[in-house]
């Protein structure tokens, strides 16, 4: 059986997990990373070196990190990964795209939003540098509401009639953009988009409708 290090409340750990139930694989996870400690340790880090999560381990050993590297794994390994990562080379490489938008561009302003709200004791809290993070995450959010309405109004970021690993790569951010107590651009594509994931995927209730911590 598979075993996934990291604990439920990392982002990158909730998307490896929705993914694993969208697939119908059997998987143990063991609790790492923040206050659970354990990534230092020689075992982990003889797994990961980044001292990070999550860790996906096989059970043969092979292991791996960096929560999109895991996703493209999976679902190019595991029966039914082709729903998620289309084999045709354009539209992989439209998933591929806001994968590593996700990952370059979208993490950086909303994790700076997140820690000043969740994290970062009131008194040690940069609000002008929240404020500059929140601005453009809008305007990030107001780019993938404006490609939701490509071709018509699209159900998935990447476009037919079920998820790609785009969508579950980007939840976890879209899930804390609307739970935080923030302002926010009317952007109602992407507020629809973010419903129909919550609606129709159980992963998505399970793994990524939980409170902020």
């Amino acid at each position: 059986m598979l075993t996934v290090w990291g604990r439920a409340n990392s982002s990158n750990v909730m998307k490896v997990l929705w993914l694993l139930e969208e697939l119908g694989e059997p998987y143990a996870r063991e609790d790492a990373g923040g206050a659970f400690g354990r990534t230092r340790e020689p075992a982990y880090l003889a797994m990961n070196p980044n001292a990070r999560v999550p860790t996906l381990e096989e059970p043969d050993g092979f292991a791996l990190w960096e929560s999109n590297a895991i996703l493209r794994h999976l679902a190019a390994t595991r029966a039914g990964g082709e729903r998620f990562y289309p084999a045709e080379p354009r539209a992989r490489a439209k998933v591929e795209q806001w994968l590593d938008w996700q990952l370059g561009t979208l993490t950086a302003p909303m994790t700076t939003i997140f820690f000043t709200h969740v994290r970062i004791p009131e008194p040690e809290r940069d609000w002008p540098a929240h404020d500059a993070a929140l601005a453009e995450a809008g305007r990030l959010w107001g780019m993938l509401d404006a490609e939701l309405g490509r071709d018509g109004e699209r159900e998935y970021v990447c476009g037919g009639a079920s998820p790609s690993l785009a969508d579950i790569a980007l939840a976890p951010y879209a899930h804390r953009w609307f739970a935080l107590p923030v302002a926010r651009p009317d952007l109602p594509r992407l507020t629809a988009w973010r419903d129909r994931l919550r609606e129709r995927h159980a992963g998505y209730r399970t793994h990524m409708d939980v409170p902020l911590t």
